[in-house]
């Protein structure tokens, strides 16, 4: 008796494994059922679908996404070492011919793309090596949030349909986050662009596709090629810190005692300006301006969107010298 109940202890695991894969079979062939009615074609579905496998390590990433509050000193600290600055000043003058000529096409700064690409995928050396149709389908399985993954995996179908790129090399992050510039499909359905005119967008491999999507990306969020992102100041003893977080004139806030972090006065400009203390009164202190803002739609994270603009700044001061 008592080697019959712990044969069945050890079966039960197997058992509940087996129903799982039945049931992300049986959900897979809903999958593909509903993208037919999305317009996608049959073959396309079919090819897609070939090898799909539930990921369990994308829905536990999903799961235990980190909630480690750093302090901005600390998240800059550990993602901008130096070794990343020297990277993109370098790879800022490499590709500086290309990245003029995309930077006038979408008034975007060359630095900022330099800048998002450092921050995405290290210079495209950190793209995810997850499928992205086997982790979009595996978190539209899992269930919290289907439909966001139903339509990024319908997104990834449609690409895959296009042409951009073959099934084997679309991989991205445990998230579906593709290529260098770690677009989701529908950002890139979007916003991508074929930078060189060969009929692809190709964002994994084409450093053209990914300048120009990453710009297209900025300039279609409303960015201003006339301003920089913003900058750090002092502020007066007796600063009223109810004002954090509004927006005012430069020439508002120099009234009530701001002032360049160097001490200088603040521009003469007519530009609106938003305060960020993410530390509170002891901690960095910036004003930021529309381009800040563009970032934060790129990431909504205040300390991404800071780091992105310091990065920026690093990359051409002190000034590369061209090849």
């Amino acid at each position: 008796m008592k080697r019959s109940l712990a044969a069945l202890l050890l079966l039960l695991p197997s058992l509940a494994g087996a129903e799982e894969q039945r049931d992300f079979g049986t959900y897979v062939a809903k999958l593909k059922a509903e993208a037919l009615t999305q317009g996608i074609k049959q073959q396309t579905v079919d090819m897609a679908f070939t090898d799909v496998k539930l990921l369990h390590r994308a829905i536990q990433a999903d799961r235990s996404q980190p909630e480690v509050r750093l302090t901005l000193e600390g998240y800059l600290h550990s993602t901008l070492p130096e070794w990343k600055v020297k990277k993109a000043r370098q790879l800022f003058n490499t590709h500086r011919a290309e990245l003029d000529k995309v930077a006038k096409a979408y008034g975007v700064q060359p630095q900022y793309i330099v800048a998002l690409w450092a921050k995405e995928s290290s210079f495209g050396k950190v793209q995810g090596h997850f499928s992205v149709i086997s982790a979009l389908t595996s978190l539209a399985f899992e269930g919290r949030r289907e439909s966001f993954f139903k339509d990024e995996l319908f997104a990834a179908l449609k690409i895959l349909e296009q042409g951009h790129i073959d099934l084997a090399h679309f991989t991205g992050s445990w998230a579906g986050a593709m290529g260098q510039t770690q677009f989701m499909p529908s950002s890139f359905l979007a916003l991508a662009v074929d930078g060189d005119g060969d009929g692809k967008k190709d964002i994994w491999n084409d450093t053209a596709d990914v300048f120009a999507s990453i710009a297209n990306y900025l300039a279609k969020a409303g960015w201003k090629d006339d301003q920089t992102w913003g900058r750090q100041v002092k502020v007066p003893a007796h600063f009223d810190w109810a004002l954090k977080e509004e927006i005012k004139s430069l020439d508002d806030w120099a009234k009530l005692g701001l002032r360049r972090y160097d001490g200088g006065p603040l521009p003469k400009v007519d530009m609106k300006a938003q305060l960020k203390a993410s530390d509170g009164p002891d901690g960095r202190i910036y004003l930021v301006y529309n381009n800040y803002q563009v970032l934060k739609r790129w990431n909504r994270s205040d300390y991404f969107a800071t780091g992105v603009g310091l990065l920026a700044d690093r990359i051409i001061w002190p000034p590369v010298e061209a090849k």
